[in-house]
């Protein structure tokens, strides 16, 4: 049993901390529902315990004062955003504590996290509750209960790791953003990672452990907040950077006169640090009065400016797409571009250009999918070499992705036309795909290589007509082999032949073939559409 922490081991389990926030620092970057710049909640805590776990490894001794030193410099030059910053000061607060024993038990500990927590809230100029300072004060008084009962430092972490768990699935109650949002704070749980990656390397544990937020079923990216209720930005700049060389004049009075001086310009601001290094963050109108008066402290390091505003404007923007929400929407996968403006014409809201020759995967399916403003998405891949690509898009998307399985570009065609904006999802997947059977598909092209199939003797160049599963007819024309392959499909009850022509065919190509067809097939309404599709030189379409 672990009653006492030397400088070796706390080592390894700041190196632990940061290595288990790495792994799950997507995650916590999910759960961050705040419209700013800096909203990177896992990413900017991790860079943070990075720059502080790089300082740390820079100690050459396990003395200590010497580690924790390193750990609050490297944590301070590291901070981005305001989660990382206020890391930092955690960690600062929590160094303060340590640096003064030679070795480490439970009540030390205890303290370290309480005076994390006061440094913590003493940096933040206006501290909000349901955030991590929330979980850090909560860890701390229950880690000073902890160590009154516990001399061991296993059953001491279980505890404050419970308490940080229990506070912190009850942050969406402090705060309506995480409510409607579906989360819990995204610092909050990065600090709990950190705390459990030092529990594991206390444990002799393998630091493999993902959380799971699961239960809360929704991320930050799924959140499009109500239009009405998203605020103008009164702060347009998010401004960071670092002070270092003061001048000699400077004194620590001055940094607090800055503080003050930045508050009257901006708000979130954090300005923390000593005469070696002061981190600044500030929300305002007037990056360069806040520079300015930075420089009358000393030189400016680390500088970044981020506009605000244009983040706000894109989350409107959203915002407005989600108002504008439709039930359906349909994608399609056209091989040419007047196929393309047919399935337009058809109030087909996506096309893929794609065929044959050139197919989609499923990340542009899933990409034109996301691009539609609607809960529910049929797909036409047009191709049965594209369905499979159409089918694993589902899991690339947050779309209800339904998949028609049109083999060919008339079948999509039909499931289209089969469409009902008042049906529902089910109605509409019914309909479609009983659709694909009204029509039958033919296509033209030639022959890549010599050889003998489907009963065929072909030669390199010969045209062939073909259905979706055989060779039906070969020639050395166009035309006479698109009207021998229309023999092949055509049957007594066909009302409707098209003939999509390529971009190989001549408009008058088409016209002249069309007319023979239609002579030859006085029953049925005979149509040749440009289709402007590669390869193929006709695809025919007979209902």
């Amino acid at each position: 049993m672990q009653k006492v922490i030397n400088g070796a081991l706390l080592r390894k389990m700041i190196v632990g901390g940061a290595s288990l926030l790495e792994q799950n620092k997507k995650l916590v970057d999910s759960l961050n529902v705040f419209p700013v710049p800096d909203g990177d909640t896992g990413t900017n805590m991790f860079l943070t315990m990075k720059s502080a776990v790089n300082e740390v490894n820079n100690c050459m001794n396990n003395n200590l004062d010497s580690l924790c030193e390193a750990f609050a410099k490297g944590a301070l030059r590291g901070a981005r955003g305001n989660s990382g910053v206020i890391t930092s000061q955690i960690i600062k607060g929590f160094c303060s504590v340590l640096k003064t024993v030679t070795e480490i038990n439970t009540k030390t500990f205890a303290k370290a996290i309480q005076e994390g927590a006061n440094v913590a809230y003493k940096a933040v100029t206006k501290p909000k509750e349901g955030t991590i300072l929330t979980v850090i004060r909560v860890m701390a008084e229950s880690a000073v209960d902890a160590a009154k009962r516990n001399a061991t430092f296993e059953n001491f972490f279980k505890i404050v790791l419970e308490k940080g768990e229990d506070i912190l699935q009850q942050t969406p109650e402090m705060l309506p953003v995480l409510k409607k949002a579906g989360v819990v704070d995204a610092g909050g749980r990065g600090l709990i990672v950190i705390f459990t990656g030092f529990y594991k390397v206390l444990l002799g544990e393998e630091l493999d452990f993902v959380f799971d937020d699961a239960p809360v079923q929704v991320t930050a990216e799924d959140v499009v907040p109500d239009l009405n209720n998203i605020p103008e930005i009164e702060f347009g700049y998010c401004t960071e950077f670092m002070i270092i060389n003061m001048h000699k004049k400077t004194t620590e009075a001055d940094i607090d006169k800055l503080r003050e001086k930045l508050m009257q310009i901006g708000d979130s601001v954090l300005c923390i640090g000593d005469l070696l290094l002061v981190k600044v963050h500030v929300h305002t109108n007037q990056p360069n009065v806040a520079l300015g008066y930075a420089l009358e402290l000393g030189e400016l390091f680390n500088l970044k400016i981020e506009n605000m505003r244009e983040q706000n404007r894109e989350l409107k923007r959203k915002a407005q797409q989600q108002v504008d929400l439709k039930e359906h929407g349909m994608v399609a996968v056209a091989p040419g571009k007047g196929i393309a403006d047919l399935f337009k014409d058809l109030y087909v809201d996506q096309m893929i250009e794609g065929g044959q020759t050139m197919n989609p995967s499923a990340a542009d399916i899933a990409s034109a999918a996301d691009k539609i403003p609607a809960k529910n998405v049929f797909v036409f891949p047009n191709n049965k070499n594209i369905i499979l690509a159409a089918e694993q898009a589902k899991g690339l998307t947050t779309k209800n992705l339904r998949v028609i399985p049109s083999k060919s570009v008339p079948e999509g065609i039909s499931a289209a036309l089969a469409f009902n904006p008042e049906g529902t999802v089910e109605e509409n997947e019914e309909a479609m795909i009983a659709s694909l059977q009204n029509v039958k598909s033919g296509s033209v092209t030639y022959a890549v290589r010599s050889t003998h199939v489907d009963g065929f003797d072909l030669s390199v160049g010969e045209i062939i007509g073909l259905d979706d599963k055989a060779i039906l007819s070969k020639g050395t024309l166009v035309g006479p082999t698109t009207e021998a392959l229309i023999e092949k499909l055509i049957t007594d009850s066909a009302v409707n032949i098209t003939l999509f022509y390529g971009e190989d065919i001549k408009e008058e190509e088409a016209i002249s073939l069309q007319e023979k067809l239609a002579a030859k097939y006085p029953d049925c309404e005979v149509t040749a559409i440009y289709g402007g599709q590669p390869v193929y030189y006709y695809i025919i379409s007979i209902e």
